[in-house]
């Protein structure tokens, strides 16, 4: 209620506060400043993921039923604490934070959902982790999604990755496996896709690594096009832009089996 209104607008941020009573999403009554609030809370936990990566914003000014769009350059609307980052081959700066005002900044400009390279800032050529969407056909039970994202963590482990599991606030899972910056995209993106194609292969009725929607009856496509250069993947604890304000939440192994 206005509690909420009021802690938000004792932040001490180098930007003004706008539209914080502004229904974002009318099915759980959140508002602008309680997205502002969440971000707040959960920062410490966020940071570590997005802060030094090129960013690609999902801006909902009006929630998830209004207007929404892509944008990933800064432009002359973005606050200071939401820096510049020019990338190879492009004429406008990427976006990129690095501490809870840059956070809040999104939060401010009607991000709903915050995503980001699979590199860091410093050195955007290379990526350091390796993400996989398994994105399901909606007649795919859970557990048959469970059971691909623990194939896909033995087939990681095999290879001497360490792998993490999380929700993606939507029907499917992401795993994610830390790297050392080394390869390039090009080389990361065909390392995925023999990973994929080869569960794709071996159970053709349940995995599939070609992305038409037509062809998920009954099927989990294993999305390795994370991987490419300019491609994202949801941050861990981002909103997302869907009614009820779902979130992208990561979980243990143990978890997930439960």
């Amino acid at each position: 209620g206005q509690d909420t209104i009021a802690l938000v607008k004792q932040l001490k941020l180098p930007f003004v506060l706008t539209n914080l009573e502004k229904v974002l999403y009318p099915e759980a009554g959140i508002r602008k400043a309680d997205l502002i609030a969440y971000y707040a809370a959960v920062h410490p936990l966020i940071l570590p993921h997005i802060a030094d990566r090129p960013l690609t914003l999902v801006r909902c000014p009006n929630g998830p039923a209004g207007q929404c769009f892509f944008q990933k350059h800064k432009n002359k609307g973005v606050p200071k604490c939401v820096h510049g980052l020019p990338i190879q081959e492009n004429r406008e700066e990427y976006m990129f934070v690095r501490d809870l005002p840059g956070l809040l900044a999104l939060a401010q400009l009607g991000a709903l959902e915050l995503h980001t390279w699979g590199s860091h800032a410093a050195d955007p050529e290379h990526p350091d982790k390796l993400v996989f969407d398994l994105d399901p056909g909606p007649d795919v039970p859970w557990d048959s999604v469970v059971d691909a994202a623990v194939e896909l963590r033995m087939r990681l482990n095999d290879i001497g990755l360490q792998s993490f599991v999380q929700t993606t606030g939507g029907k499917g899972l992401h795993v994610i496996a830390p790297l050392e910056p080394q390869l390039s995209w090009d080389e990361l993106k065909q390392v995925s896709f023999q990973i994929v194609q080869a569960m794709a292969e071996e159970q053709p009725d349940l995995y599939l690594t070609n992305m038409r929607k037509s062809l998920r009856k009954g099927r989990i496509f294993l999305d390795y096009l994370r991987n490419g250069r300019g491609a994202t993947a949801i941050v861990p604890y981002s909103t997302r832009a869907r009614s009820h304000a779902t979130v992208a939440t990561p979980l243990t192994w143990d978890e997930l089996m439960d």
